[in-house]
């Protein structure tokens, strides 16, 4: 079995470049079981990266901080082409909300981190408005931490105090995320079958349970306006939520194994799933097409094959921010870098026992997490996005495929609007 397809030159697949490590601390009596790192983050303005260590510790680390030890290991290039939050500062000059490195033990396993941050124009849904115990400003940034008890815990990153504990998931809190409105609406997913949701401006209330999962929940996404969700599980089905109404809207059916990771595009055109089927899917969401398959092995198992141990078992997928490229990580010890428009990696990295990737918040860099609690960083594809593809982003930010369909334009133009060609 390979993994890649015999018509490809594996010579001619670029190799991606280590740019840095961030390596949990270890001890004589470390227990190997609960050391792994399952989950990564970065926060949505790019000022910090947290990562799960393995044994109840979460680490939160100022993203600057990280790019300066790259710098002295000879990466340059990928630490200036990278975004860093200044502090703010007060009207005296003062600086607030320095980022500093916080070191939180959550109480027990961690499997899952989601950065939020507040818009203050988009309100509690609750009725009572008239108090709450917390007030969430604009310049709040919260990390939630998903626990093995089923407990989700909410942290103030710049203090790296405790200012929530949510409590009503009776199995592990297996994925977080929150909507990218700023809100601060969260939605948890768990081993329990269900998937909450959760209203932090109501004081962390939870709002309503999402039910429909006959099996545990591994993954759930946002799209990027806030109004789809999309779940994956233990199951061979993809499932798409209106989070307006609190309604499925439609499940996606291709997969012939659990999936286990999902993710919207920027424009929020395109869904990609990775399962252990060995194959990341591209979906149209609105319509249900598949419209690329990335596949780990080749030739790719059959269907009854593909239910089973493989070796070739997709943990982890990523879209980047320029919507172009998608990370995945699997189990034969590869990561993969893929254009949307290529069938095959225009890039690849070696790394051991990975569980989880995901891009930095300007695409440069790549985050790994592996079984060791450990962090590996890899220099992401770059290229400049053609005019047409930024036009067609800007077009799909807006307009789902329905309304593309009815465009009075040709019909190759349609066609790559809808990511067809």
């Amino acid at each position: 079995m390979a993994s890649f397809p015999l018509s490809v030159n594996e010579k001619l697949i670029a190799r991606s470049r280590a740019v840095g490590e961030l390596l949990a601390p270890t001890s004589p009596f470390d227990k190997k079981c609960g050391r792994e790192n399952w989950t990564v983050a970065f926060a949505p303005d790019g000022s910090y990266f947290a990562w799960s260590q393995g044994h109840r510790i979460v680490k939160l680390v100022p993203w600057s901080q990280c790019l300066t030890n790259f710098l002295l290991h000879s990466t340059k290039n990928v630490a200036n082409s990278a975004s860093t939050r200044l502090p703010r500062q007060n009207s005296d000059g003062s600086q607030r909300n320095k980022p500093c490195e916080h070191i939180i033990d959550c109480g027990d396993i961690v499997w899952s981190l989601a950065f939020g941050s507040s818009v203050p124009e988009k309100q509690s849904r609750c009725v009572n408005i008239e108090w709450h115990r917390f007030k969430f400003g604009q310049d709040q940034l919260l990390l939630a931490t998903g626990l093995n008890n089923g407990r989700i815990k909410i942290w103030d990153v710049y203090t790296g105090k405790l200012l929530l504990n949510l409590m009503d998931h009776t199995e592990v809190v297996r994925d977080l995320t929150f909507a990218p409105d700023g809100s601060l609406i969260l939605v948890s997913a768990s081993r329990d079958k269900t998937l909450r949701v959760w209203d932090l401006k109501d004081d962390g209330n939870m709002m309503k349970v999402l039910r429909g999962h006959q099996n545990w929940v591994y993954g759930c996404a946002f799209s990027p306006d806030s109004s789809i969700l999309c779940s994956v599980g233990a199951s061979k089905a993809v499932f798409l939520w209106d989070m307006d109404k609190y309604s499925m809207i439609r499940k996606l059916e291709g997969h012939h194994n659990d999936v286990v990771a999902c993710e919207f595009s920027p424009d929020g055109a395109l869904l990609a799933t990775a399962s252990y089927d060995t194959r990341v899917y591209v979906w149209d969401p609105y319509i249900g097409v598949i419209l690329r398959e990335f596949g780990h092995l080749f030739p790719p198992p059959t269907p009854i094959f593909a239910g089973g141990a493989n070796d070739r078992w997709v943990r982890s997928v990523s879209f980047s921010h320029d919507g172009l490229h998608i990370a995945s990580l699997a189990d034969d010890k590869m990561v993969r870098f893929w254009r949307i428009d290529e069938d095959y990696p225009i890039q690849v990295a070696p790394l051991n026992n990975g569980l989880c990737c995901t891009f930095s918040t300007d695409g440069s860099v790549l985050a790994t997490g592996t079984q060791d609690g450990s962090v590996f960083f890899w220099a992401t594809p770059r290229q400049v996005s053609s005019l047409q593809h930024l036009c067609r982003m800007a077009i799909r930010r807006v307009m789902p495929t329905s309304q593309v369909r009815n465009l009075p334009t040709p019909s190759k133009v349609v066609e790559f609007l809808c990511y067809q060609i």
